[in-house]
């Protein structure tokens, strides 16, 4: 498939997409095939940094104390000690505004087992569990990378969306996303291609234009 197929996919989908007041998301489909989704081990559940960025604000919350709390406070939008996380585990509905509105965590690894313990039930089953920080990691490069990523994450369903830029960037900005996405799928699905049944584009009010 070339890049060219996928940029004019994009700048179909841009150009008959009708004009809202406010700034549309643009939005990747991707149906799926030849796969028993009912065995966790052939889910697609991956992070992936798009080239040209999100088009959109990526919320990252990290749970860290001590000099990597300090620095992550510079990037982060919220940073949250080992107390606050405590009084998280007590409070199951601020918990769960919490998971909904960030897109990923991130935590130090000598706080990953009390997380596992007071928000597993909330954080496990939404995907959205901390990737953990090493006393070696630069934090601040950790957060970057994640503000330029999407979750790939199928769970049992045949057809899953992740978004792949905004509707003022250009289409060949969000084309270049989606290349990364597909080749990405493609390397890791069992059949490669012949896993992925049709992929699809649209801004958030849309239509969908088929780009394989």
């Amino acid at each position: 498939m070339a890049d060219q197929e996928i940029e004019e996919a994009v700048s179909r989908a841009l150009e008959e997409a009708p004009p809202r007041n406010f700034r549309e998301t643009v939005d990747l489909a991707v149906n799926l095939r030849d796969l028993d989704l009912n065995d966790p081990s052939n889910r697609v559940d991956e992070s992936v940094v798009l080239p040209e960025g999100t088009g959109q604000e990526t919320s990252i919350v990290v749970f860290a104390e001590g000099e990597t709390a300090v620095r992550a406070e510079e990037v982060a939008d919220s940073v949250l000690d080992a107390d606050e996380l405590a009084d998280l585990g007590d409070d199951d509905n601020e918990a769960k505004d919490l998971a909904a509105a960030t897109d990923f965590f991130l935590a130090e690894e000598s706080m990953m087992q009390d997380i596992g313990r007071y928000l597993g039930t909330v954080l496990g089953p939404r995907g959205k569990m901390p990737d953990p920080i090493s006393p070696d990691d630069d934090v601040v490069e950790l957060i970057e990378r994640l503000k330029n990523s999407v979750q790939l994450r199928s769970g049992d369903r045949r057809t899953f969306h992740t978004r792949v830029g905004a509707e003022d960037m250009s289409a060949e900005e969000i084309a270049d996303n989606i290349d990364v996405i597909i080749r990405r799928l493609e390397a890791n699905l069992e059949k490669g291609p012949l896993n992925i049944d049709g992929v699809y584009v649209k801004t958030t009010m849309g239509p969908a234009v088929e780009v394989v």
